[in-house]
């Protein structure tokens, strides 16, 4: 008896061990739907991609001026050598509620399932910001890096990744606005142009100021419109974490109505929502000759891109639209 009471108390001991406890935390069954961020995205290329979009070279990228130029060729070379086929005969959607030559920069993937490939997913981003303006120390441009070369940054990311891995089921239209500082005219023109043509639209998803983290949130990332739909709450669920969520600022400024995912919504009154990290705490440069490249964090900006990534992919291949619109 006292052998096995023995034997019994080794084994027991064995059983609280460290390693032991480890062990049986990691056997615990993962969250449903949880899914891996993925190492896609690589924070030199952010940041090349960033400071190029944000340099000096391109003046503030004021819509119809010669500094936006550079940025869209930029983006059609981008597109052109990721393989990327435009969606209209050109990349370039001009804009027709603008009085100066303006571009959308447009492409699209097709999706892979026979069925679902006729239903679109819009992931987009402005590049525009407001040009030159009133001198601070010296400097009169408005270089935009934060607002949004940062999240024209994270929509290329996304678009080089479905371009090399072509595992999107629905087909995405990539979409880089134009005069969104001017009142949104380049998403208003691309939404009305393609709510004419029909297009099946499941969801718009748009970023906007990425460039810098939030400060103690338990989220990476917070959604416009937070309510309107179940958007945060399904995305959640696919991430298997809080990713999105909300933030007062949102509501208090009216921030869904404030940026490219708007006209979309108005249109097809389909889900169209836009993330973000400004917050109106943790950057103070908006529209300031300060908003440059050297204050952005492309660490930050490249594990919003791999989170979101999947989380997107998952969203797109479902074989219901289950992001729907709360109905009160």
């Amino acid at each position: 008896m006292k052998k096995l009471l023995v034997l019994l108390s080794i084994l027991l001991i064995a059983c609280s061990s460290p390693k032991m406890l480890e062990s049986k935390v990691e056997e615990k069954p993962s969250v449903e739907h949880a899914i891996a961020k993925v190492n896609f995205a690589k924070e030199q290329n952010v940041a090349n991609t960033l400071k190029f979009l944000a340099s000096d070279e391109n003046e503030g990228r004021d819509s119809g001026s010669k500094g936006i130029e550079s940025a869209s060729v930029f983006l059609e070379n981008m597109m052109k050598e990721n393989g990327i086929k435009p969606y209209f005969q050109s990349y370039r959607d001009t804009l027709s509620n603008f009085d100066k030559a303006a571009y959308n920069i447009v492409g699209f993937i097709e999706g892979n399932d026979p069925t679902l490939k006729n239903e679109y997913v819009i992931i987009g981003a402005h590049y525009d910001h407001i040009g030159k303006i009133a001198a601070v120390n010296g400097d009169d441009i408005a270089n935009g890096a934060n607002d949004n070369a940062s999240g024209s940054t994270a929509v290329s990311e996304v678009m080089k990744y479905f371009a090399k891995h072509k595992t999107n089921k629905r087909s995405l239209i990539f979409a880089f606005f134009s005069a969104e500082e001017k009142g949104l005219l380049g998403s208003k023109h691309l939404a009305k142009r393609l709510k004419a043509a029909n297009l099946d639209l499941y969801v718009m998803f748009n970023f906007e100021m990425i460039g810098v983290p939030m400060q103690n949130r338990d989220f990476l990332l917070y959604l416009t419109g937070f309510g309107k739909t179940n958007m945060a709450s399904k995305l959640n669920e696919y991430a298997g974490e809080k990713v999105i969520g909300y933030v007062p600022a949102e509501t208090k400024y009216q921030l869904f109505r404030a940026s490219d995912n708007y006209p979309f919504f108005t249109e097809f009154e389909v889900p169209a929502q836009t993330v973000s990290t400004f917050d109106f705490e943790n950057f103070d440069f908006y529209h300031k000759p300060d908003d440059e490249f050297e204050l952005m964090d492309p660490k930050h900006m490249t594990n919003v891109v791999n989170t979101m990534i999947p989380v997107l992919e998952s969203m797109m291949n479902k074989p219901t639209k289950e992001i729907t619109i709360n109905v009160k």
